[in-house]
C-alpha cells in the first residue's frame, strides 16, 4: 500500500466504503461502473452496458493495483486514499499472465510474481491457480502455455465445478450484492 493512502487512512479513518464502482473483467481489465453502468445489471454475467468504462490512464491502473486488496471476508478493494472501493469480480480476484518455458513464469494482472501452488480446472476448460497472493484466473493469451506447463507435469489440475470457487478459495464475486 503506498505511503499516501496510509497516510490518508490516519487523517479521515470514518470514510464509507464504496461499493459496485469498480470492476474487473476476466482479462484484467478494470471498469469504472457510474450509476448508469450499475443501474444496466451485475458487472458479472451482465451486458456491455453494465460492464461500464474500461481504464485506460496507465498512472491510475498502476495506483489501483498497489492498492489492491481482500479484506477477511474475502472481498476484494481497492483502497483509494481513505475509502475502500470493493470491486466486482467478473471471475476471478486476480488474473495470471504464464510465461513460456522453461520456468513458465508467474505474473497477476497487478504486476505482481507469484508462485503456483495449486492448479484448477473447472467445467468450461478454463484454468485457474492458487498462489500465495491469492487465487486467479489464467488468462486467455497464455493457454498454451499454461497447457505446456500441464503436459510436462509442473501443474496437476484438479477439477472443480465454476460454482463452487468463490467458497472453496474464499472470495466474493459481488460485495455490492451482499449489501442490498
Amino acid at each position: 500500500m503506498d505511503d499516501i493512502v496510509r497516510q490518508a487512512i490516519a487523517k479521515w479513518p470514518n470514510v464509507p466504503n464504496c461499493f459496485g464502482w469498480l470492476g474487473l473483467d476476466a482479462r484484467g481489465n478494470w471498469y469504472m461502473r457510474d450509476d448508469q453502468a450499475q443501474a444496466a445489471g451485475a458487472f458479472a454475467g451482465g451486458n456491455v452496458a453494465s460492464k461500464g468504462s474500461l481504464l485506460k490512464h496507465d498512472k491510475l491502473i498502476d495506483f489501483i493495483a498497489r492498492n489492491y486488496e481482500s479484506d477477511k471476508a474475502g472481498q476484494w478493494f481497492f483502497q483509494n486514499g481513505p475509502q475502500r472501493v470493493y470491486v466486482e469480480l467478473e471471475a476471478t480476484p486476480l488474473v495470471w499472465r504464464i510465461g513460456g518455458a522453461p520456468d513458465f513464469a508467474v505474473t497477476a494482472h497487478t504486476g505482481e510474481r507469484a508462485r503456483a501452488q495449486r492448479c484448477v480446472l473447472d467445467e468450461h476448460g478454463r484454468v485457474y491457480l492458487d498462489t500465495h497472493l491469492g487465487f486467479g484466473l489464467v488468462h486467455t493469451q497464455d493457454m498454451l502455455n499454461a497447457a505446456e506447463a500441464i503436459e510436462q507435469g509442473l501443474w496437476v489440475p484438479e477439477e472443480v465445478a465454476t460454482r463452487d470457487l468463490p467458497l472453496r478459495f474464499s472470495y466474493v464475486r459481488s460485495p455490492s450484492s451482499l449489501q442490498k
